[in-house]
């Protein structure tokens, strides 16, 4: 299950850009948690934190444990929005997670045994189709990852969704098919001509010229 992060807010007052400019002079970022049967709730958060947790990486797979004045919401980030200029957070929407619900999330996907896969041993190539897939995942229980294991495939092989095992109540939100996560693809290398070959390939020289005879010398 994914680690729960904990973060500090202050409850937000006022609506709209000139409130959220005003928070933004503050040194915080203006959010919103929403959804879980309960009304919107606007929240400010500390700026540097915010940006620090959105350049780490996995910012909207992360679950967090929010603290806003003592009281506890478990969200995870739906959006974020950035500067367009100076690339720096300027509104993060958060929604409430509650037991028992369901949600859509893409889940990273980790690969293994990439060592010990024919293919790979015999100079293939990993091609990942889908570094991440959206499931619908528990609330209450979203998967860090799923793993991918690559033991036994060979050139040309694919690994599809069907032979990756998912975690209890997860569920792809494609069912029509049997997508492809993985392939192995065949090495893709050229063949460097010795010296000898491009020799023996090249055209014969044509033979020299011979020389015309010398003329008769004049008779005396």
């Amino acid at each position: 299950m994914a680690e729960t992060k904990k973060l500090a807010a202050t409850v937000r007052s006022g609506t709209g850009k000139g409130a959220a400019r005003s928070v933004r002079r503050e040194g915080r970022v203006p959010a919103v948690i929403y959804g879980g049967g309960a009304a919107p709730e606007g929240i400010s958060l500390d700026y540097k934190e915010v940006n620090q947790l959105i350049y780490a990486g996995h910012f909207l797979t992360t679950i967090f444990e929010i603290d806003i004045a003592g009281r506890k919401e478990r969200v995870i980030p739906r959006d974020y929005q950035l500067d367009v200029v100076r690339d720096t957070p300027m509104h993060v929407d958060f929604m409430r997670l509650r037991a028992g619900s369901t949600i859509r999330v893409g889940v990273p996907v980790h690969f293994i045994n990439q060592e010990t896969a024919p293919g790979i041993k015999r100079g293939g190539t990993l091609n990942v189709v889908r570094h991440t897939i959206e499931m619908r995942v528990p609330a209450d229980k979203i998967p860090e990852f799923i793993t991918a294991d690559l033991a036994g495939l060979n050139i040309n092989d694919s690994l599809h969704i069907s032979a990756i095992a998912l975690p209890e109540g997860c569920k792809p939100t494609i069912t029509d098919r049997d997508f492809t996560v993985a392939t192995i693809a065949p090495p893709t290398t050229m063949r460097e001509e010795t010296p000898a070959a491009a020799a023996a390939a090249a055209p014969a020289a044509a033979p020299a010229a011979k020389a015309a005879p010398a003329a008769d010398a004049k008779k005396k």
